[in-house]
């Protein structure tokens, strides 16, 4: 794999349990995107916002991260509410929308089964993550989703999550990472249907988190 690279090819072959799966997805689904979901935003980014991993008839379907699922009309009429986007959200890649100074991006760029990406899986993919974040020279904001996407963010920077553990609305200005200045790094509950059914993450306590992003890129 090159240095340089941010995205996983559509044929990468790091996984075997994901590439079976996603063989699987394609010959049930033909139609579908089926391979590993590249980030979706822009590359002046200020806020990176990492997910942990596409759904199976969520972005393993559309293709763009969060779209066509329970956790991306959440996640995108956020991002509106907090300025990072422009144009309608309807939950398929050609909708037109863009995202305005934030991208999103996934921990694991395919779609494991069950939502349950196994370490090795995580482990396999982080130099896709590590060469993401790399690659955003005006980024302010880390928002992870979730404490896999947690954890592997800060493995990314070359930390340990001993030292920096994951909680909803936990806040960290990480000083010394390999951008050569400091970032902040915050944290939520993940987006799903399932934390949103039960209680456990509100669409308040989904803004107030961001809310705080917002607050750290526009000082």
């Amino acid at each position: 794999m090159s240095q340089l690279a941010t995205e996983a090819p559509l044929d990468c072959s790091f996984c075997p349990r994901l590439v079976a799966y996603r063989e699987t997805n394609a010959a049930d689904e033909p139609t579908w995107f089926n391979a590993p979901v590249p980030s979706f935003g822009t590359n002046d980014a200020e806020l990176l916002v990492v997910g942990l991993a596409p759904g199976r008839t969520g972005a393993n379907q559309t293709g763009r991260p969060f779209t066509g699922d329970w956790a991306g009309d959440l996640l995108y009429a956020t991002l509106d509410k907090f300025g990072f986007s422009e144009g309608e959200y309807k939950a398929r890649p050609d909708d037109g929308l863009q995202l305005k100074g934030a991208m999103i991006t996934n921990a694991v760029r395919c779609v494991p089964p069950e939502n349950k990406p196994v370490a090795a899986e995580i482990n396999a993919c982080r130099p896709f993550l590590i060469n993401r974040i790399k690659g955003l020279p005006k980024l302010k904001v880390l928002l992870t989703l979730g404490k896999i996407s947690h954890d592997s963010t800060v493995r990314a920077l070359g930390l340990k999550p001993s030292k920096y553990p994951f909680g909803h609305a936990v806040q960290y200005t990480l000083e010394d990472t390999p951008l050569g200045r400091p970032v902040e790094l915050l944290s939520s509950y993940h987006c799903s249907r399932y934390n949103t059914n039960t209680g456990r993450l509100t669409e308040e306590m989904f803004h107030d988190v961001f809310a705080k992003a917002k607050a750290c890129v526009d000082r």
